[in-house]
């Protein structure tokens, strides 16, 4: 994806491996490239991602359950080059970073892999996945022909190659990976490297093929990618995608089932009608597998996101939510298509095709062997919908929408009618706690008092340069300090009653203080670039003290060159002095100054304040004189675990920015204060029809784009747990609560004819608050009866049917709501709410 993230795949009608070479691997492509063959039979693939960093070993098997229960065939994940090295040949496979115990949780739920080494992966991950000493190697240049970065490239990738050998993971070996992917939409930005890109590119295929793993290679949106890489498409439709050779299957990396959030951005939404449609019109014209990005989104724990600005939840509004829960209707919705497609398999990977247009954007695809026909039928019209006569009988297709017809004619399936429940999501208060405002407090300010004031020894190396902050830092911290002095007397030029600082910033944040006051903070917005600029009440004759402090809120993490996007002060930084007396304006620059830089903030990156084995662990204060919208401000508090097994949230409203630890594991940055814009979000219900961008569905205007974050419960203890918030602007800790996630209710809408299942996801349903069979109008919380309604009352049979169950199904028809009258040829529908207990 452009912005990457944790994959899961469809591959449909593939259940074959695709293999570099026809030897006696089990895994091939089939000779007309229609169809990965796997045994030599031929299948579809469906796949989601899942990157496991973004989820606990704990989470792994449910989401692999679900993901399979919701007509899956393989997961798909990147593997994070600075997750697993995040110090030059210091490797970390543990914990959320345990890559072969993830890929053996798929292979014991009897799932393909699809696995990404990349190890570029974008992913709105910092830096793009790249470890950041990468940047400072001498003579280095990423993504290009380089052999100080190809070789440290090929040492991880063989790594990776060679461990999943050890463990038998590849399906030559028997194991669960049918696919690997070299490089990552390279294509998208290869053009400004010239002919070293194509040089490298080249080289990337002749150093994954001599890997030798016995299944095919994968290079996603590169057109033209050397054989026998297979290339692949990335993005919200790829129907109209054409591989570069034409004797490979159709491959789909990445369909972007929702969007990823920004800190000052809206929340961005992607109907489950438009995804199906997606879905539907790739296997229309001849595809092979299809991948959700992502089908779960995941976490971004700790300081693990890019962007910058990207937030730290990545729920991507997918089929399976941030907490693992599932994300109705999108997850049945697509279920759903996945049997119809699955049990099209065979017709689809052998059949003859015949395509037919009808006029007005709609045509039908006929897929047919043997003594069996499948037909789709799409209609891509924006508004209008479509009334074709299909075997004497009359067939609405409605606009922007695929009709599947198993035997071509009887529709089994349209992407526009969804016949699944939306659940109603409910955030219950810890129990455990007598109130959520029963938590207490204490506190301590963060240690700048050395940085501010020039204490000596403070700094850890001097420059007479302005340095570029992820070349000093090598991302071991967001913060940076960088400070100078300077000398002034009366009968300096510069000298007046009205002298500012001037900063051109490449940060993020800037905090400035002079003489150890602040002067002032200032964050970019837009583009990450600005002029601080700020009068200076307090210079004073002889020695003055410039202390900046500079944050980052994740590095650049996708475009070319986005590896030279310079992050912090870049300069110049200037006085400014304006003469009262004749208007004259005199600058001194700073630049060229002695400047001392030093990494990091004390409690955060040297006591580790968050830590219980931090020396300074017992040095806070009580809340009796607790400071509230204080910048540089730690806070602490104890909460017991929240009763029951739902996924945990910390709900920070009140907070301003910084970053949460729980039990001294950092659950992420927060930004409460960074509000979305006022304009632009439609209070109408998004309309599924016509293309979609992550613009076009957008809602949470004027407000923070995430105020939870997601505590998983293998975080927390038993008995007594610590929060602790670093407050970076200055925010109020008394809002702060733990909450629970659970289905609360549900709303149906299912089209006669259909079965709906309905659920309350392990609680039991207690009540049915409405229900209507006929034409029902309104929405969910707002129903009400129409005209048309059967004659059976539908809230009687629904209350005897599923009130006291975990889940119930019931036949969408008038054999059990009894016949309509006053409906004339209007399908009839049942509208249900349920309450969960």
């Amino acid at each position: 994806m452009k912005n990457n993230h944790m994959m899961f795949s469809l591959l449909l009608g593939i259940t074959t491996i695709l293999s570099v070479t026809h030897s006696t691997l089990a895994t091939e492509v089939s000779q007309d490239g229609r169809a990965i063959l796997i045994n030599g039979e031929r299948k579809i693939i469906l796949s989601g991602s899942i990157h496991y960093p973004r989820s606990t070993p704990e989470m792994w098997p449910d989401l692999i359950k679900k993901s399979k229960d919701g007509g899956l065939d393989a997961i798909e994940t990147y593997v994070f080059w600075n997750s697993h090295e995040p110090v030059r040949r210091q490797y970390d496979f543990t914990g959320r970073n345990n890559l072969i115990r993830f890929l053996k949780t798929v292979q014991d739920a009897g799932l393909y892999a699809i696995l990404r080494i990349g190890p570029y992966a974008c992913a709105e991950w910092n830096y793009g996945g790249f470890p950041v000493w990468l940047h400072n190697m001498p003579g280095i240049e990423l993504r290009t022909n380089n052999k100080v970065f190809m070789d440290e490239m090929q040492n991880f990738t063989t790594l990776i190659v060679d461990m999943v050998k050890n463990e038998n993971l590849f399906a030559s070996q028997g194991g669960p990976i049918i696919l690997a992917q070299i490089e990552n939409e390279y294509g998208n930005v290869m053009a400004p490297y010239g002919d070293a890109g194509k040089e490298y590119l080249n080289w990337c295929a002749k150093m994954a093929v001599a890997q030798n793993i016995g299944v095919p290679w994968l290079m996603c949106q590169q057109s033209d990618a050397p054989q026998p890489m297979i290339n692949t498409c990335n993005g919200w439709y790829c129907h109209d995608f054409t591989p570069n050779n034409p004797n490979v299957p159709k491959i789909w990396t990445e369909n972007w089932t929702g969007w990823f959030k920004a800190w000052g951005g809206k929340r961005p939404y992607r109907t489950s009608e438009d995804v199906a449609y997606a879905v539907a019109r790739f296997f229309q014209t001849g595809g092979t597998l299809q991948n959700y990005y992502m089908y779960h989104g995941g976490t971004n724990f700790g300081r693990t996101t890019g962007g910058p600005y990207i937030s730290t939840s990545y729920d991507y509004d997918a089929p399976l939510d941030e907490y693992g829960n599932l994300n109705q209707p999108k997850y049945g919705h697509l279920k759903q298509l996945h049997d119809v497609l699955h049990s099209m398999e065979k017709v689809l990977t052998y059949g003859d095709i015949l395509k037919t247009d009808l006029g007005n954007s709609v045509t039908m695809t006929s897929y047919k062997y043997e003594d069996v026909s499948s037909c789709f039928i799409n209609n891509d019209n924006t508004s209008v919908d479509a009334t074709i006569t299909l075997h004497g009988q009359n067939l609405t297709i409605p606009a922007w929408s695929v009709s599947i017809l198993h035997d071509c004619k009887h529709e089994v399936y349209n992407t526009a009618k969804v016949n699944t429940q939306t659940s109603l999501k409910a955030r219950i208060s810890n129990e455990a706690e007598q109130e959520p405002s029963s938590l207490s407090w204490s506190w301590r300010p963060e240690m700048i008092g050395s940085y501010v004031k020039g204490d000596v020894g403070v700094g850890q190396f001097t420059s007479d340069v302005l340095l570029e902050q992820k070349s000093v830092t090598n991302d071991t911290s967001d913060y940076l300090w960088y400070m100078t002095s300077l000398n002034l007397d009366e009968n300096d030029p510069i000298w007046s009653d009205d002298m500012s600082l001037q900063v051109n910033s490449s940060t993020h944040v800037l905090h400035a203080y002079v003489n150890g006051k602040e002067v002032g903070s200032q964050y970019a917005q837009g583009h990450y670039h600005f002029l601080f600029d700020q009068k200076v009440n307090n210079f004073r004759k002889g020695k003055n003290i410039i202390s900046l402090l500079s944050a980052t809120v994740g590095l650049q993490n996708y475009g070319p060159f986005f590896d030279k996007t310079q992050v912090g002060l870049t300069g110049p930084i200037k006085i400014v002095g304006k003469k009262s007396n004749n208007n004259e304006v005199v600058t001194k620059d700073l630049s060229s100054q002695t400047w001392t830089y030093a990494t990091g903030l004390q409690g955060l990156d040297n006591h580790k304040l968050y830590t219980e084995e931090s020396v300074n662990a017992l040095k806070w204060k009580d809340e009796r004189n607790m400071p509230i919208n204080r910048k540089m401000t730690w806070y602490k508090t104890t909460f017991e675990p929240p009763l029951g097994t739902d996924p945990v949230v910390v709900d920070l409203s009140g907070m301003g920015k910084g970053e949460a630890f729980v039990n001294g594991i950092s659950i992420g940055r927060f930004w409460q204060t960074y509000l979305a814009g006022k304009d632009g979000c439609d209070l109408k219900a998004c309309d599924y029809r016509g293309q979609y961008d992550n613009n076009k569905c957008v809602f949470n205007c004027g407000k923070s784009v995430q105020t939870e974050y997601h505590v998983p419960r293998s975080f927390l203890r038993d008995d007594v747990n610590t929060l602790v918030l670093f407050e970076e602007f200055g925010g109020n800790p008394t809002q702060v609560n733990f909450k629970t996630v659970r289905t609360g209710g549900a709303c149906a809408n299912a089209y006669e004819g259909k079965t709906l299942e309905l659920s309350c996801e392990g609680r039991y349903i207690s009540g049915i608050n409405f229900a209507s069979f006929g034409n029902p109008t309104g929405s969910c919380g707002s129903f009400e009866k129409g005209l048309c309604e059967g004659a059976n009352d539908a809230k009687t049979i629904l209350t005897k049917a599923c009130v006291g169950k975990e889940s119930c199904s019931v036949d969408v028809s008038e054999n059990v709501f009894g016949a309509a009258s006053n409906c004339g040829d209007e399908i009839k529908r049942l509208a249900v709410e349920i309450v969960c207990q």
